[in-house]
């Protein structure tokens, strides 16, 4: 699908309920004995629900269609070896080539059997408990999934991070879903503690809004056109407030307006140095912002992001390039010149909804228009995304 972007955002936008928040909610609820998919729903979360209904149903052996959900594969993994549920796991997109190995081997070490192919990784066995390692500089879902299923087990475990772990604001977010679900977890700088013979208890899940789509609709608005972001929770967990943070270091003043939503005031952009470690759906429509910057901005530590949906780095450079913008590429650095207009044109969504979108945030201050092939990707997150980009 071509999507040709004419229409520029101002108004206001109800911002769709956090990805990060339910996935794990869902699956808290779910090891509860109640599973329930609140509206708002992507692809993604779908997947999940779809998976978690797999586990508890009882069926023998079944077949768990991850999509290109890192989130749900990830998750679910040691959930299904602690219930001792036989599965396969299958994928699309690039799910099953994005990093697994120290994950897989240390479940395996754990009583985990499982056999990878092409196209699917079966699990079979039982988890035991005791003291898993894990690099934390891979994916903080790693970390995440044992959370979610150590306190299954019939004893205590401990997890211990062999490098500084990356993405701590999800492993935050993760650990305060289980104290709302009556799981105890102990954290130290490099630990984690977790008690078995938990049970999981059932609450109502708590709709908040997702800060990294917000983000960009609040570069959208610091680029020209104001958005009032709605739905959000200003107290809230998410890493991904850090978009404030680096809003406020490239000169943007955001405001709470007096409807309780966050609104980004047009501006001078700054050029700024940001560190993508713990932020990595941050940095496209970041990067897309600092298009315009008066000066070189620089996103380093972002050689992650060549593991998502799509070689994100690559894709930055490359698709925000075809509009006209000055970026390069410095080892896991990408350096932005910022300029005051890019020409616009066509760019590839490379399958990935956040380079997608990053398109729409570029499109502001393009002196024609923008089309994105491959657009409808947005649904793995956001369905309705052009819909509210177009309408506000």
């Amino acid at each position: 699908m071509l999507k040709t972007i004419r229409r520029f955002p101002a108004g206001e936008v109800q911002i769709p309920p956090s990805k990060s928040v339910i996935h794990r909610a869902m699956i808290c609820n779910a090891l509860a004995g109640a599973l329930e998919l609140p509206e708002g729903f992507s692809e993604d979360l779908d997947a999940t629900a779809r998976c978690m209904l797999a586990l508890t149903s009882g069926e023998r052996e079944p077949t768990l269609n991850c999509g290109e959900s890192g989130s749900t594969l990830r998750f679910l993994l040691p959930v299904a070896a602690a219930m001792g549920v036989s599965a396969s796991f299958r994928g699309a997109g690039r799910l099953l080539e994005r990093p697994l190995t120290p994950y897989l081997d240390e479940l395996r070490r754990h009583g985990a059997q499982i056999v990878e192919s092409a196209d699917e990784l079966r699990v079979s066995g039982t988890l035991t408990p005791g003291v898993f390692e894990l690099p934390g500089d891979i994916s903080s879902q790693f970390v995440t999934g044992l959370l979610l299923a150590l306190p299954l087990l019939d004893s205590d475990s401990e997890i211990r991070l062999t490098s500084p772990l990356e993405s701590v604001g999800y492993v935050g977010l993760t650990i305060d879903e289980l104290l709302k679900s009556g799981v105890e977890i102990r954290s130290e700088q490099d630990a984690f503690f977790i008690r078995g013979n938990q049970r999981y208890t059932q609450r109502e899940i708590s709709i908040e809004g997702d800060f990294s789509h917000a983000a960009v609709f609040l570069a959208a608005g610091a680029l020209g056109r104001e958005v009032e972001c709605l739905g959000l929770n200003l107290s809230s967990k998410q890493g991904d407030m850090e978009i404030l943070n680096i809003l406020k270091s490239c000169g943007i003043n955001v405001v709470i307006t007096s409807g309780g939503g966050l609104k980004a005031k047009p501006g001078k952009i700054l050029p700024c140095d940001i560190d993508a470690t713990d932020i990595p759906d941050l940095i496209p429509p970041v990067a897309a912002m600092l298009c315009f910057a008066r000066g070189v901005s620089r996103i380093y530590n972002a050689g992650r992001l060549r593991y998502k949906e799509s070689d994100r780095f690559d894709a930055i450079r490359e698709e925000l390039c075809k509009l006209g913008a000055r970026v390069v590429a410095d080892g896991d650095t990408l350096v932005i010149n910022g300029r005051e207009i890019l020409e616009g044109g066509e760019m590839d969504s490379r399958g990935d909804h956040r380079i997608a979108m990053m398109g729409a945030v570029a499109a502001i201050r393009c002196r024609w228009e923008v089309i994105v092939d491959g657009a409808e990707c947005v649904a793995k997150s956001y369905p309705r995304f052009w819909t509210d980009f177009e309408a506000t």
